[in-house]
């Protein structure tokens, strides 16, 4: 089974604001903010009821950034090793 190297602190994402340009905060998986059990159950359970079509077919794990400053989100897709 794949994991996120974000999620488990493999790696950090470094993505900047493009509206304010300071650094944007990793505030998780999306599926946290959409279900609020979502984190007890196994992760292609929670893939196939995202928001995301493609996210357990090519192991993407949909993370959101946010920045502290302005209040910018944007998704980003991390791949899974």
């Amino acid at each position: 089974m794949a994991q996120c190297p974000l999620c488990n602190s493999l790696t950090e994402l470094e993505v900047f604001c493009p509206k304010c340009e300071n650094r944007l905060d990793d505030s998780g998986k999306v599926s946290d903010y959409l279900e609020p059990y979502a984190h007890y159950e196994a992760a292609e359970t929670v893939k196939m009821g995202d928001v995301y079509p493609n996210t357990a077919r090519e192991q993407l794990c949909p993370h959101l950034m946010v920045c502290q400053q302005c209040g910018y989100d944007e998704v980003h897709f991390i791949k899974e090793v």
